[in-house]
């Protein structure tokens, strides 16, 4: 029976993506696993596999298109020896405009029924896999539930009934749907403004219109608090600069520290010594992350995204180097997995190498606190009452105020002063 590969949804804010391109051909043969096409999201372009086996009969939507709703029929997959359906694919639904806290989790792409193909009397509509594997385990599949598009049965329905123990039988009738209220209509959009001077009309990509969204939401809805203080890294210098000259140069063991790896571990050290920091606001209470997971602003051709260093309180300087490293080229190339950019308890951004001597960074929710990391440059500071040369970094914390009040701010900040300050504490 023919099925519909399905645009699938590859993170809870995605609503449209971009099929970069396709892997398989059509009348190539596609096994449930393969890696079949790359889509393109609104973080990264990720690899999407097929969860049926078949051949592919025909693509629907070619690479390179931009734009593509999610379930929208992208291609169809038949069995071995049966025809492509002729006619047009079912038109795609039409795009949700819900907010993205209530965008479908993410999914696998998935086949579903062409239309006009309903069910007809008692046939079982299941994936030619999940045929044959019910047929050699002995299963009927009248009795099994599918959890793929439009109740159709799949492989993991099929070995989920293996496994599990017999259920009760249904029941005849189910109590009627609750009717739904009305959806709120969508405020109007503002007039965009008249621009009558010469210009180039550069077309948003998905990426730029999450970033413009999640920040205006961001500067809008979360109250923003800064603290800011000057902090002297001599000492941090010096001893990045001891670390990395007895560093081995070459083998697996070879690393070189930035400035940059000894914030991140300065940050995980007092984050773990302030729980309250490391924390999200909800209505109903403010979640205190177990974790120190920092997410750190990577910059990438197309905006922003913030891969995560996991559990950063624990792990080594030459760790947090080397992952850092692999997590920012692989985000620049857009070869990051969707558990690597998306969660953390705290942000970082650090536009030090660009020069910049002060800024105070957006938080990203729901993320109660951001660092913002400047430049290191030499100043006349005061020390022991005399004028002295320093080099001087500004760093400011912004923080939601809901989660975290201001002398919490400033204790925190205090005591990643104290640590850059004292760097040798990193190391024990």
């Amino acid at each position: 029976m023919a099925t519909n590969i399905l645009m699938p949804a590859l993170s809870p804010t995605m609503t449209e993506g971009t099929l970069a391109r396709w892997l398989k051909n059509e009348g190539d043969a596609v096994k449930a696993g393969d890696v079949i096409a790359e889509i393109e999201t609104d973080k990264a372009t990720m690899e999407v596999e097929a969860v049926d086996e078949g051949i592919l009969g025909k693509i629907l939507v070619q690479g390179g298109t931009e734009g593509v709703a999610v379930n929208a029929p992208i291609a169809v997959l038949v069995e071995d020896g049966e025809a492509v359906p002729s006619g047009e694919a079912p038109k795609a639904a039409p795009k949700p405009e819900a907010a993205a806290a209530e965008a479908p989790k993410a999914a696998p792409p998935a086949a579903s029924k062409p239309a006009g193909d309903a069910p007809k009397g008692d046939r079982v509509f299941a994936s030619p896999l999940a045929r044959r594997i019910a047929q050699q385990a002995g299963i009927d599949l009248s009795g099994i539930t599918g959890s793929g598009p439009n109740g159709r049965i799949v492989k993991a329905d099929v070995e989920g009934a293996s496994a599990a123990p017999k259920s009760a039988p249904k029941q005849d009738s189910a109590p009627a749907a609750q009717p739904q209220a009305a959806a709120p209509a969508p405020a109007p959009k503002a007039p965009a403004p008249a621009i009558t001077a010469p210009h180039t009309a550069v077309p948003n990509s998905s990426m730029r219109k999450v970033i413009a969204r999640r920040l205006s939401e961001s500067k809008a809805t979360v109250p923003h608090f800064y603290v800011t203080m000057d902090i002297q890294i001599d000492a941090l210098l010096k001893l990045r600069a001891d670390l990395n000259a007895r560093a081995p140069k070459e083998g697996p063991g070879a690393f070189k520290l930035s400035v940059n790896d000894l914030v991140i571990k300065a940050v995980a050290r007092v984050l773990r010594q302030f729980p309250s920091v490391n924390a999200s606001w909800t209505d109903d209470a403010i979640l205190q992350y177990h974790d120190v997971d920092i997410s750190v602003a990577v910059s990438i051709p197309d905006g922003l995204i913030t891969p995560i260093i996991r559990k950063a309180d624990q792990k080594g300087l030459a760790a947090i180097s080397a992952e850092m490293k692999d997590l920012a080229s692989r985000a620049k190339s857009g070869k990051l997995k969707p558990e690597e950019f998306q969660g953390g308890g705290f942000s970082i951004s650090n536009m030090g190498m660009f020069g910049v001597k002060d800024f105070s960074a957006i938080i990203n929710p729901p993320q109660g606190g951001i660092l913002a990391v400047s430049a290191g440059e030499q100043r006349p500071v005061v020390k022991d009452g005399a004028l002295a040369i320093a080099t001087v970094m500004t760093c400011t914390l912004s923080v939601d105020h809901r989660v975290i009040d201001g002398a919490l701010a400033a204790e925190f900040i205090a005591a990643f002063k104290k640590v850059v300050e004292d760097p040798l504490s990193l190391m024990l």
